[in-house]
């Protein structure tokens, strides 16, 4: 049969997809298995056992998704943080997962805003793990998505679940550092989350954090894509427009 080469036909793939299909590559070939779990979860796997605290703002109605009955304390996942906990249940270090999925958040959307988005989250656990480690992977990866000459920053963040936490930061392709308004002007584009997985997160599902360590870090997938691909607004990516999707 002869091969349609008509270009209305050609396939496209979405950028969201894109995204996630390189960043998992990439973090397999670095020795990562892939681990998933539910979107719907129980309070338990989404804030307890992250060390959330119990009066936390994100478990507020305005930020996360319950589901009714409520007394079932049921929602939609804030974050893929769940499969982690999941894992390392059922899993004795070391070991090195990267879990891609959907998570949900109750809150306005806007042009860097979504209800609805994509994670992909890396957990490490093993002996003399360390944050230098944790530095290695996540540069390897942003230098395979956005070329070698990338550069990155870590400035201190604070997330429940890991201590130190960290705030990974991108230079800026657009300017170079010497700030525009993509960059908000100050040279730097924040990427992702990351740090040092809490003591009290380890103990808490049977590791012992005398004798191992870990680290995790939570990549934003449509902030990705819209970096990589000049996007500039969130809300494009879910449109389902053709023609939008025609330019991948």
């Amino acid at each position: 049969m002869e091969e349609n080469k008509d270009p209305q036909n050609k396939k496209h793939i979405h950028p969201i997809t894109r995204v996630i299909q390189d960043v998992v590559s990439i973090l397999t070939e670095l020795g990562f298995e892939v681990a998933q779990g539910p979107e719907i979860e129980d309070e338990h796997y989404n804030f307890d056992a992250l060390n959330v605290p119990k009066d936390h703002p994100a478990r507020d109605m305005h930020d996360t998704f319950w589901l009714k009955p409520l007394d079932l304390r049921k929602l939609l996942r804030t974050q893929t943080s769940d499969v982690q906990i999941r894992f390392m249940e059922k899993n004795k270090p070391p070991f090195r997962i990267v879990s891609p999925g959907k998570v949900f958040r109750n809150e306005a959307t806007d042009s860097t805003h979504e209800t609805q988005f994509h994670q992909v989250e890396g957990l490490t656990v093993g002996k003399d793990v360390s944050l230098a480690q944790l530095k290695g992977v996540l540069e390897t990866v942003l230098k395979k998505l956005f070329g070698e000459d990338v550069q990155i920053r870590l400035r201190p963040g604070y997330f429940p679940f890991v201590e130190p936490g960290v705030e990974i930061d991108m230079i800026c392709s657009k300017c170079n550092a010497k700030g525009c308004p993509s960059c908000g002007h100050n040279g730097w584009i924040e990427v992702l989350g990351a740090g040092m997985v809490n003591p009290k997160v380890l103990n808490g599902v049977g590791i012992d954090s005398r004798e191992f360590q870990g680290f995790a870090f939570g990549i934003g997938v449509e902030r990705l894509a819209m970096l990589k691909y000049g996007i500039d607004d969130v809300r494009l990516l879910y449109s389902g427009d053709l023609r939008f999707g025609e330019q991948f």
